[in-house]
């Protein structure tokens, strides 16, 4: 009877063991994913900021050529001109 006794004691650990490293993982896979889209997160952040630098750029390039650059907002579109251009 001890001796069986012995044997489900251990078991029981075991089988307790085996669960904490089954909480453990999964805590550590839900940490994962978080940092995961936190990253991905501040890449999307940063290519949205690059963006908008290169279309500003653009559009000042284009301004001080002295032409008029058609700017799309919507249906609706405008003509933007520089304005040094404009007192020449």
């Amino acid at each position: 009877m001890v001796r069986s006794g012995r044997n489900v004691q251990g078991i029981l650990i075991v089988g307790l063991m085996i669960l904490l490293l089954v909480a453990i993982g999964y805590i550590l896979f839900g940490f994962f994913t978080n940092w995961q889209q936190q990253n991905e997160l501040g890449t999307f952040q940063q290519g949205a900021q690059y963006g908008y630098q290169q279309a500003i750029l653009q559009v000042a390039q284009s301004a001080t050529t002295c032409q008029q650059v058609p700017l799309s907002v919507g249906n609706q579109t405008i003509e933007v001109v520089w304005v040094g251009c404009l007192q020449q």
